[in-house]
């Protein structure tokens, strides 16, 4: 068996491990240690997290399908018969911008929602999007292209996934970086031992973030545009329309998952290309190469890791008994690395045709941005790699402090 690194303790009979997930030795290459799990200990109790968690690809592609695990659990229990302690009075406007997130709700509230906001991001009308994608991004390169160097994060990943969901909500170009500190503070709550000062400051981007949505749903009552946030407030479902509530919670959901994840995916992309010695002209030569590469690069290097699940019943998985109101976590980048699922799993194949990566989850729960990103990706790689040939890096990449996303702080590129 492959030795275990100082700061990873795995103990195979009990299941139990011991990690530190803002480590940087971990975070850098998580990979390495998910490659570990699998070979030790693939269901492990995270000691640091007080939780089980899933890494096999079966358990996991199974886990996010399983109607007996949910987002919510507050719909069919309560606090004091789960034992969970009362909302902190200092996440007041967090708590209100996530109670009507469709990231967090069970039907029927959910399939509410998602019908309303579904077509909007089915891939036939997405695709329609495709030239206002390439133009933005030839813009970009535009101007940098002559400088012979850049830093593609700012200059590039974070600008291209925030103006197309701001646009299609209805949000001018303008907002974008006032978009980007409200959503990195907003999902500054998902990451691991989050800070007192983490907590405070995802409070207040929630306050003012909704604030700011509340206002453009008053104009688009008064003057009706053709964008999603309009269709949102003026479309029924079964006779229903979406409250104020719902719609700042949907809204500000949207916005966060329609770039934040592609911003570290693009990032995580060509650096994982570039690294690899392939041959970019081959991986880009036509739509099916391009379409490949993308999915591959979202196997090896997800953007987001973990999804957690509430037990809504009793139920044993994989020899273990959980009770209602457990809560259990699947590592879906890990999942992507199952051995028993792909040949050589942490190497970067282009050619692969084996299982379908979980990057994007899985059931009622799938993301729905998933066409977007994918056709963001599909877009701007190959523009990028057509316009730049030669590029390198020329810095060491960092990744980010932000586990369980998965990006870097900064991509230094030369051509």
């Amino acid at each position: 068996m492959t030795a275990l690194p100082d700061f990873l303790r795995i103990d195979p009979d009990t299941r139990r491990v011991s990690l530190d997930g803002r480590n940087p030795a971990f975070y850098s290459d998580p990979n390495r240690v998910y490659a570990l799990l699998h070979e030790h200990c693939p269901t492990f109790y995270w000691e640091e997290q007080r939780q089980w968690f899933f890494t096999g690809y079966d358990h996991v592609n199974g886990l996010l399908r399983d109607r007996r695990f949910g987002r919510q659990i507050l719909h069919i229990a309560n606090r004091e018969e789960l034992g969970l302690p009362e909302p902190l009075p200092h996440l007041e406007n967090f708590d209100l911008a996530e109670r009507y997130s469709l990231l967090e709700l069970e039907p029927p509230e959910h399939t509410r929602l998602r019908a309303l906001v579904n077509r909007a991001f089915v891939s036939r009308h997405i695709e329609r999007l495709r030239p206002e994608i390439a133009e933005l991004a030839e813009g970009l390169i535009d101007g940098f292209e002559g400088q012979g160097e850049t830093e593609l994060l700012s200059a590039f990943a974070d600008i291209i996934p925030v103006t197309m969901i701001a646009r299609m909500i209805g949000i001018p170009d303008a907002m974008g970086p006032q978009l980007l500190k409200w959503s990195h503070a907003y999902v500054g709550m998902y990451m691991f031992k989050r800070s007192a000062d983490d907590e405070h400051a995802a409070d207040r981007a929630a306050e003012e973030f909704s604030d700011y949505v509340k206002g453009l749903i008053s104009e688009r009552r008064r003057e009706p545009r053709e964008d999603l946030l309009t269709h949102m407030i003026h479309t029924e479902h079964k006779g229903q329309y979406l409250t104020d509530d719902e719609l700042v919670s949907t809204t500000i959901v949207l916005l966060n998952a329609g770039h934040e994840a592609t911003v570290h995916q693009i990032g995580n992309s060509v650096r994982v290309i570039l690294e690899s010695g392939l041959s970019p002209a081959d991986l880009f030569r036509d739509e099916a190469a391009t379409e490949r590469t993308v999915e591959e690069t979202l196997r090896i290097c997800a953007p987001v890791h973990i999804f957690q699940r509430w037990a809504l019943e009793d139920v044993e998985i994989d020899g273990l008994s959980f009770k209602r109101g457990d809560k259990v976590s699947l590592i879906l980048a890990a999942a992507n690395l199952d051995p028993k699922k792909f040949s050589d799993p942490l190497v970067f194949k282009s050619d692969r045709q084996e299982a379908a990566n979980l990057s994007f989850g899985a059931g009622i729960h799938f993301c729905i941005g998933a066409p977007l990103a994918r056709l963001e990706l599909n877009t701007v790689l190959p523009i990028l790699f057509r316009r730049l040939p030669g590029m390198r890096i020329t810095r060491t990449p960092v990744v980010k402090d932000v586990y369980h996303f998965h990006g870097l702080e900064r991509l230094d590129l030369a051509w």
